[in-house]
């Protein structure tokens, strides 16, 4: 009978209760979930909510001096966030809205440190364990929105009958059920027997709401990640040799993907219910690709672009004829912020994060039920269809962060 490694001990204890409800309530504010919706409702700018985050700052200290130790082992994430957060500071000196772009700063920085405290201080299984239950508890709100208050969630104009749950509109929603699917697999993943009710559960709840939004990307995201998931726990009890087939067989169906899209690409979108310019986005990138050719290495200021009533934005406006409000495109939006200069220092941070994860798949890895890898994978699928990148209060920024964190921690148990 083969002899079976012990699970290699953390270098500290479990978070507290505090710390998980800390961690939630900071999460649920980084969906966006609720506050907007209820409290500007046509998505209009509002100083008043603001006066929300000063707070959450002090929070995110609280916790992160809390974990000192744990923190100070995360000091490659530290390097790494620091450069961005620099260069992001740096393009205050040329930017066309200086305020805005020091404001945003400092919410990157700072969230970008409760990212790291996210991905160190929730070890192993503990992180999808966290997320199962903050996305199980957003599903279930986003249902009861759907069902019993539908003027908030469900769409009434556009996109009539679609599921929007706590959030604006149905994309961000299913963006959000999609992560919530994929941490709720890894917990699954992961093994152990306790959670199995928890993460069936969320699983069962966050599909549900994610097929009412019909979000497309997120389903994608949803079985991208889930599949990944399966595929290494699969390699895991199959040993080597499968592992070997398998990376073969799906690099052979990526070329040929590659090769179908490349030859019927307009068909492929009308059966998935898209027109050929991706409902007006391609038109958004050609218009951006002009003014980022005007200001190509250093961009337009960290945050600055999409300021109302800048040059710019008006003349994206009328060259598409509408009022844009991003780039539907997180690498574009990112080239007219902090131009090359910032697209490969994140560029460079992903790659390394994804070597990282590579590297630690066989451990940490299977501790955390594959969450790093399969969050990665969907992450960056997500990035070519929505501005993602170095985001200030962002979901999904907030996660890569921590799982860059976890990956490059220098104490080998996180």
């Amino acid at each position: 009978m083969r002899a079976v490694r012990p699970e290699p001990q953390t270098s500290s204890v479990a978070p507290r209760l505090w710390e998980q409800v800390a961690a939630a309530f900071i999460l649920f504010l980084l969906t966006g979930a609720l506050i907007g919706p209820i409290f500007a409702p046509q998505q209009q700018e509002l100083p008043a909510l603001r006066l929300i985050w000063p707070p959450v700052y002090l929070i995110i200290l609280g916790l992160m001096a809390f974990r000192a130790r744990q923190m100070a082992a995360a000091w490659p994430a530290f390097i790494l966030l620091a450069l961005m957060v620099i260069l992001a500071l740096a393009s205050g000196l040329w930017s066309q809205a200086p305020d805005v772009t020091q404001r945003r700063v400092l919410a990157l920085a700072l969230t970008g440190g409760f990212s790291i405290y996210l991905g160190v201080a929730f070890q192993g299984a503990e992180l999808p364990r966290l997320l199962t239950w903050t996305f199980l508890a957003l599903g279930v709100g986003s249902l009861i929105a759907v069902f019993l208050f539908p003027s908030l969630g469900v769409h009434h104009s556009a996109n009539a009958g679609l599921w929007r749950g706590l959030w604006y509109e149905k994309n961000h929603m299913g963006m959000i059920m999609a992560v919530g699917l994929i941490a709720a697999s890894a917990l699954l993943a992961a093994g152990a027997p306790q959670d199995r009710r928890i993460a069936v559960a969320a699983i069962g709840v966050c599909a549900l709401a994610l097929l009412g939004s019909q979000s497309k990307t997120a389903l994608i995201m949803a079985m991208l990640g889930g599949g990944l998931i399966a595929m290494c726990r699969l390699i895991a009890r199959m040993g080597p040799v499968f592992g070997v087939v398998i990376v073969w067989s799906l690099g052979l169906t990526a070329v040929i993907s590659l090769w179908v899209w490349s030859q019927y690409s307009v068909e492929i979108l009308a059966l998935f219910g898209k027109d050929p310019t991706l409902t007006g986005r391609t038109e958004i990138w050609a218009a951006i690709e002009r003014m980022a050719a005007q200001r190509p290495w250093l961009g337009y200021g960290y945050g600055a672009f999409w300021v109302l009533d800048t040059e710019p934005m008006e003349w994206i406006r009328h060259e598409t004829g509408w009022r844009v409000p991003s780039a539907h495109h997180g690498w574009l939006d990112l080239r007219v912020q902090l131009g090359w200069t910032g697209t490969w220092l994140v560029g460079a941070v992903i790659a390394l994060t994804a070597t990282a994860i590579l590297f630690r798949l066989n451990s940490l890895g299977r501790r955390e039920g594959y969450l790093s890898l399969a969050y990665l994978a969907a992450f960056l699928l997500l990035s070519v269809s929505e501005s993602v990148l170095m985001s200030h209060q962002d979901l999904p920024w907030t996660l890569f962060v921590a799982v860059l964190a976890r990956n490059l921690a220098s104490d080998r148990t996180a």
